[in-house]
């Protein structure tokens, strides 16, 4: 469970800065956590609280996210998790784009559902909004695999 707690992530995440109304599909793939620190609650065997960070690469991006920065806080028991957290995109421009998830998953299925938000960037067009919803797959390494999709863009 260590390794799915952590890396419910990214979402990664994340996509589209592009027309409003389009559907824009990216791929991210996350390594294991570069750091993270779990204790047991102690109320329930299983119960966890968790903080972790790492980084994912994008691919099939049609808007140019390169790389990603995730960190986030989760509670975990034996059968599920809860996860928010913080996801910072470079673009191929070298610009940034930051992001908010929540996302809930199940450590014996290996899979999670996130939503996201954008919450800021650092690009010239600046006041581009966007929401959307990501899907992943924690791999018995400990990284991650994820689809994510747009659902709502606009200005902010």
């Amino acid at each position: 469970m260590r390794k799915a707690l952590i890396v419910a992530l990214c979402l990664e995440s994340f996509v589209g800065l592009t027309a409003a109304e389009s559907k824009v599909d990216v791929k991210w793939h996350c390594e294991k956590p570069t750091a993270e620190k779990t204790v047991e609650i102690g109320d329930v065997p299983g119960h966890i609280y968790s903080l972790a960070q790492g980084t994912c690469e994008a691919s099939e991006s049609k808007i140019g996210e390169k790389t990603g920065k995730y960190t986030e806080f989760q509670e975990g028991w034996k059968s599920s998790f809860n996860s928010r957290g913080r996801f910072i995109v470079t673009l191929d421009s070298g610009d940034k784009v930051f992001y908010t998830y929540d996302a809930k998953g199940d450590p014996v299925k290996k899979t999670v559902k996130e939503n996201w938000t954008i919450v800021g960037d650092t690009r010239k067009h600046r006041g581009t909004s966007a929401t959307g919803t990501c899907t992943g797959k924690l791999n018995d390494d400990g990284s991650s695999d994820w689809e994510c999709s747009r659902t709502t863009a606009g200005a902010k």
